[in-house]
């Protein structure tokens, strides 16, 4: 008896792991593993939040008409060129399944995001990846990939696991090196953790290129990992192409609301900014003062960074280790850096509980006080 069968592309899919919120004995204990705002989320977007839970009988607005305005106003943008998404995530697949298929290519680097070969191979597309340089991403090695057979190409900046920046300079020479018939999808997951002189210019570029479309996420900075917002901007012809994909009312009604609210509420946004900032620097001074036990990081401008363990502490030993004190972090071998954690900046008593924690696995003495 036959039965129905997926796609061999389809079956070649390694699926999505998301980080772990509970421990093997199903504690639930210090997350570290996704990338969450550990300031919660402001104030402005719970209230709107709250209040929209009145309306929870009706469809949300489905062309998103509020919430695309106040993108548009906040960045100084077109709103019949911003899309929304649930999440960057849906994003980031309309884009694979709009601009590439069967018999078509898609590029990204090494140690990109892991949603990049998922979304190329749903739609039946080869992915190809390109050589990194010190766990950043390669733009030569990229533009040396690319072939008569290039769609798209995937570019996180800031780049997730790793953490590294793409310059804007070198954000415009990936695209003037493109051929105009391939789409380059400018991630931007992480760009409020940047500080303003480290703009790559992607909404600048989007605004004049036919080819260039951004995505950027309310899930981290604005801390609404919950409601599953993402938007996007680029091109008209690249917008609707998107649109004629995107899921039905694919933004709740709540999500629109605190969306619109979060984009209002800038001492929260820079609270986190600094937060992150400070703690994230005195994290890895504590890792690069573990450098005689095989400790170093990869230097990040995101809300976390990737630890590598090159010692006798191996990355597997201290995930585990780490877990039975009480802290979850993310541990990619599926990605090729089984010899890594990526750790999300959290609060101070998250921080200084981890070091002492990663102190006492590495053999090393307690950490500094101060």
């Amino acid at each position: 008896m036959t039965t129905p069968r997926p796609k061999p592309w389809i079956e070649a899919i390694a699926p999505y792991v998301p980080g772990r919120a509970t421990t093997d004995d199903g504690r639930k204990v210090h997350k570290l593993s996704s990338n969450e705002n550990p300031l919660g989320t402001s104030p402005q977007a719970r209230a709107a939040y709250a209040a929209a839970s009145g309306h929870l009988d009706r469809y949300p607005d489905a062309s998103a008409h509020d919430l695309r305005d106040a993108i548009a106003a906040k960045f100084g943008l077109e709103s019949d060129r911003v899309i929304y998404g649930t999440g960057s995530d849906e994003l980031l697949h309309l884009a694979a399944g709009a601009f590439a298929g069967v018999g078509d290519e898609v590029l990204y680097v090494r140690y990109g995001f892991s949603v990049y070969p998922i979304a190329t191979r749903r739609v039946g597309a080869e992915p190809v990846e390109a050589d990194d340089r010190d766990y950043a991403t390669d733009i030569d090695a990229l533009l040396a990939k690319v072939g008569p057979k290039t769609r798209v190409v995937f570019v996180a900046n800031p780049n997730n696991p790793t953490g590294t920046y793409t310059s804007r300079a070198e954000i415009a020479r990936l695209h003037a090196g493109l051929p105009s018939d391939c789409l380059l999808v400018l991630d931007q997951a992480y760009t409020e953790y940047l500080d303003p002189e480290d703009d790559d210019g992607a909404l600048d570029l989007a605004r004049v290129a036919p080819n260039v479309l951004v995505t950027r996420t309310f899930s981290k900075i604005h801390g609404l990992a919950a409601e599953r917002i993402g938007w996007g901007y680029g091109p008209a012809s690249v917008i609707h192409a998107l649109h004629k994909i995107r899921a039905p009312f694919n933004v709740t009604t709540g999500g629109q609301a605190a969306a619109i609210a979060a984009l209002d509420a800038d001492d929260f946004v820079k609270a986190s900014h600094d937060h992150n900032l400070t703690w994230r620097t005195w994290l890895e001074g504590e890792v690069a003062a573990l450098g005689d036990a095989g400790l170093s990081s990869v230097p990040s401008k995101a809300n976390f960074i990737l630890v590598l363990f090159q010692g006798q502490l191996t990355a597997e030993a201290a995930y585990n280790g780490l877990m039975e004190r009480g802290y979850i972090t993310r541990w990619l071998p599926g990605q090729g850096l089984a010899h890594g954690l990526r750790i999300t900046i959290g609060t101070e008593e998250e921080m200084r509980g981890l070091v002492a924690a990663l102190r006492e696995l590495a053999g090393a003495g307690p950490a500094d006080p101060a």
